[in-house]
């Protein structure tokens, strides 16, 4: 018989394994999730529809924007979309610099000289 230490190995195995699961999930989910990165300078009018839920992209790394595509996943940003649902058919400017007050609504921000000297992909 292997006595203790035998008895032992398992449960040290089950503890290494599960850390190895762990710093997988660290991957793909990070703690400090990244910073959003400003998509475009200007604002993207589009219609909502009344009732009709919508994912606005909040790490402007998506190739649809205003909208998600997933890329915050693939990407492993930490970030997830802003979810909302239209509350009348409207015409509406959507933020696509990624520093509004009022997501997912453009508040103006984009024409600030922060936002203006920032290049498209980088974060402000």
């Amino acid at each position: 018989m292997g006595g203790v230490g035998a008895l032992l190995r398992p449960v040290a195995w089950k503890l290494n394994q599960r850390r190895d699961i762990s710093s997988w999930l660290a991957k793909w989910f990070p703690k400090a999730p990244a910073k959003s990165v400003v998509a475009l300078k200007t604002p993207i009018k589009v219609e909502l529809v009344a009732g009709k839920t919508y994912r606005w992209c909040v790490c402007g790394r998506s190739k649809k924007q205003p909208f998600c595509d997933g890329s915050h996943f693939f990407q492993r940003t930490g970030l997830s979309p802003l979810k909302f649902k239209a509350q009348e058919t409207r015409t509406v400017a959507l933020c696509t610099c990624k520093a509004t007050q009022k997501p997912p609504y453009c508040d103006g921000t984009h024409r600030s000289e922060r936002v203006q000297k920032t290049e498209v992909g980088s974060p402000l």
